[in-house]
């Protein structure tokens, strides 16, 4: 054996070191699956309850409005629809806010992809 041969550490093939990183690239791609995946059952869900919620609501309301029309019709039916276009109104503006706010403090969507890349990122640079 020669100096040559001892001094000098052995390194990983190219091979290996291309299917190591194909392995990274493939578990973070199927990270990626699997939120999209959540992301997209917990989207379903909010937007069925959303809707079955608007639809009993709009029902409710129209229900409301006539007993109150009817309730009011001989003495006081113009305050009664106005009071009732005013609290709808209120409730309409309370909802379009409240929207407004859950998108605005979501979380960031792939937090968890994003998050993995960046320690691969940091467990790839040079010291």
């Amino acid at each position: 054996m020669t100096d040559n041969d001892r001094t000098t550490p052995p390194r990983p093939s190219l091979r290996r070191l291309a299917g190591a990183l194909l392995e990274i690239v493939q578990s973070r791609i199927e990270l990626i699956g699997i939120e999209l995946t959540e992301e997209k059952e917990r989207l379903m869900g909010v937007a069925f309850l959303g809707l079955a919620a608007m639809l009993f609501g709009v029902l409710a309301l129209v229900s409301l409005t006539a007993l109150v029309i009817v309730i009011f019709w001989d003495t006081y039916r113009l305050q009664a629809m106005c009071g009732i276009f005013i609290v709808y109104l209120l409730l309409a503006s309370w909802c379009a806010m409240r929207a407004r706010n859950i998108l605005r403090d979501a979380p960031m969507p792939f937090e968890a992809t994003l998050a993995e890349f960046e320690k691969d990122r940091d467990a790839l640079r040079p010291d």
